[in-house]
């Protein structure tokens, strides 16, 4: 008889993720000529480059319980409903598109539309997020997607800087920005000799001194200028020779003028509050709209309408010559694929719920948060803002602390800005018994009905929006769930996925996402928590993240790791960031070249540009090798100068 033991499933589990059988291995193996995987081994890679150390990594368990180690990492997790904002919102995912689409391997196991014979429902679906947000910023295009806003607003800096033809190096940025999205551009301004000027653009904002402005629309503090004065400011900068980018609120553009019709060239931001869950700060699909003049200095990609070979329309990814895959260095930026499935699910969001949808859910969160700050207006508290949209800033002298625990008390996470304020962000999920407790938590007590008919509106006079917006049949056309889940189909089966067949493709992308690992994304205790939640909420998500660093230091050889990078482009900057960082501290400032072999990935190239490098391009021969007498030549030529060696492992 068996013993127990050997009746476990933990390597049928393992086997589950390997597509190729037994047979197709063999198969494989003797076409090439080898009699077993270790021989194949052997014979591609060479000896000096192999371990014989064992990794130190958890023995391998079943799908059962894989599940339940992840389920007690969530169980670990406290979701209270967080009012927090700082440009992440509770939202509702519909649940056709969760099961549709979100859970769908036909979506999200997909590649890279490069390939668009095989590539039309993704196409379409991205071109719908396209004309999503080209309609709500008032501009007249838009990419397909970026990695997230604070990455987004830094895209928008060095557009402008391509763009324009001042020749100041300063980029003003409104004090009243995401703290993250500030840091986030500072960051990637310092590598490129890129001045940032933080300060109220109202009052400390020299035109002339600046060749680009980055201003939030709404404010952080929730603070809405009128529209008139933004007028105003844009044109000022515009007289002076500068560029004018925006972060905005896609939602608060349903209601607000659209930066595009007060003058504004850029608008960049996050599709997340568009049904994509919070999920501990990501992922979430950025974007990026601009006006004509400046779509070849955009960065991302942008699907285009084209023809096929037979004359009928088909979609084709569009002025791609700006990208890294074709121009490398001279890139518009290191940008590759970008939260692809985000942003197909805020696309279709927008689908679900059309403009009179999403208008009606802006208008209710607008109308809550009115009646919010009636109810502590009324209290005597001071609202910072006088304009908002789904945002109030609260003055409450020294007690600001005192006044979060008791919020917390309620199941309630709030923003505490120092020692006197409190922010408070509502979303489509909030309702009356949420505004009432946190009315508890300053020590009010009154019933939203009592005062909803006297509630001021929060908008500024002469700012409403007035033209409209996803006028497209698409936008009007799935009401029902049938309808939705049915359209939905339509676009997955034009497109080749691993639920159809296997994809040879890829260096980066060329992996499995399986169900099981897939499955917890729409865990409420993963899904729901808030990235700026107290961390004490969020212990399970840190338990993973510790154990998560611990495998991936063992696994490379390393001793300390980051995952703050949200895509492998985005990994190479840190990296080379980080090698620069190095250089100034040991005096080398002049070790500015970094070596990359020709058969590279474009965003190696592009990356290192955005560090502050100068690529010298190595030569490789016809199977893509590094040609190593040509790598000593380089590396004798530049001597002092060269200060990094970027190559990817194994080829390209």
């Amino acid at each position: 008889m068996p013993l127990i033991s050997q009746l476990s499933d933990e390597a049928a589990f393992i086997g589950r993720h390997i597509g190729p059988s037994d047979d197709d291995i063999a198969q494989m193996l003797s076409y090439l000529g080898y009699d077993s995987l270790e021989a194949l081994i052997d014979a591609a890679v060479p000896g000096g480059i192999r371990t014989n150390s064992v990794l130190n990594v958890p023995a391998p368990t079943s799908e059962l319980e894989a599940l339940a180690r992840l389920r007690a990492k969530a169980d670990r997790n406290v979701v209270n409903t967080s009012l927090i904002g700082m440009g992440y919102h509770d939202t509702f995912t519909p649940s056709v598109i969760v099961r549709r689409l979100l859970e769908s391997p036909a979506w999200y196991t997909a590649y890279t539309p490069y390939q668009p014979e095989i590539s039309q429902g993704r196409l379409e679906a991205l071109l719908n997020f396209q004309t999503m947000v080209s309609d709500l910023a008032g501009l007249d295009m838009a990419n397909a997607s970026l990695l997230d806003e604070g990455t987004a607003a830094a895209e928008a800096m060095t557009l402008a800087r391509r763009s324009t033809k001042s020749k100041s190096n300063a980029f003003f940025v409104d004090s009243d920005c995401h703290p993250q999205t500030i840091d986030v551009v500072k960051t990637r301004a310092e590598p490129l000799g890129i001045d940032v000027v933080v300060g109220n653009p109202l009052t400390d904002l020299d035109a002339a001194s600046v060749y680009g402005v980055l201003l939030q629309f709404p404010g952080s503090s929730g603070q809405v200028t009128p529209v008139g004065e933004l007028a105003d400011l844009v044109e000022r900068v515009h007289h002076a020779g500068g560029l004018v980018a925006v972060a905005a609120d896609l939602l608060a553009l349903t209601l607000l003028t659209p930066p595009g019709e007060w003058g504004a060239d850029i608008v960049v931001g996050s599709s997340q509050r568009f049904g994509v869950p919070l999920g501990f700060g990501g992922p979430h699909a950025g974007f990026m709209a601009v006006r004509d003049a400046y779509r070849r200095s955009m960065p991302g990609r942008l699907v285009g309408v084209s023809v096929d070979s037979a004359g009928r329309p088909a979609m084709r990814l569009s002025l791609q010559t700006r990208e890294q895959h074709i121009r490398r260095e001279k890139a518009t930026s290191n940008i590759c694929t970008a939260q692809v499935l985000l942003a197909v699910i805020a696309s279709m969001y927008a689908v679900y719920h059309g403009p009179d949808g999403l208008t009606r859910i802006a208008t209710r969160v607008h109308r809550l948060a009115s009646v919010l700050a009636k109810g502590l207006a009324d209290a005597g508290y001071e609202i910072v803002n006088d304009h908002w949209f789904d945002t109030i800033t609260v003055r409450v002298p020294d007690r600001a602390q005192a006044i979060e625990w008791a919020a917390r008390d309620q199941g309630i996470n709030l923003r505490r800005t120092g020692d006197d304020l409190i922010g408070i962000s509502l979303d489509e999920t909030t309702d009356s018994a949420i505004v009432r407790g946190v009315w508890r938590a300053f020590g009010v007590d009154r019933a939203v009905i009592e005062i909803e008919s006297s509630a001021p509106d929060g908008l500024p006079e002469g700012s409403a929006r007035t033209s409209p917006f996803l006028t497209h049949e698409v936008f009007h056309s799935y009401r029902s769930e049938t309808d939705m889940l049915r359209y939905m189909r339509r676009l997955s089966d034009k497109d080749v996925a691993l639920d159809r067949a296997m994809i040879p493709l890829g260096s980066c992308t060329m992996k499995l996402n399986a169900t099981t690992e897939m499955e917890p994304i729409t865990w409420p205790e993963f899904g729901r928590m808030h990235p700026f939640a107290p961390l004490d909420q969020a212990a399970g998500y840190m338990q993973m993240i510790r154990e998560l660093e611990t495998l991936l230091i063992e696994i490379t050889g390393y001793d300390a790791i980051s995952l703050q990078p949200n895509a492998g482009s985005q990994g190479e900057f840190a990296g080379l960031l980080a090698i620069r960082e190095y250089h100034k501290a040991n005096g080398d400032h002049e070790r500015n070249v970094c070596l990359i072999p020709e058969s590279a990935h474009g965003t190696n190239a592009a990356s290192a540009v955005m560090a502050g490098m100068r690529v010298v391009v190595v030569g490789c021969d016809d199977f893509g090798n590094i040609d190593i007498d040509d790598l000593k030549a380089k590396i004798h030529q530049h001597g002092d100068a060269v200060g990094a060696l970027m190559i990817t492992y194994p080829s390209t």
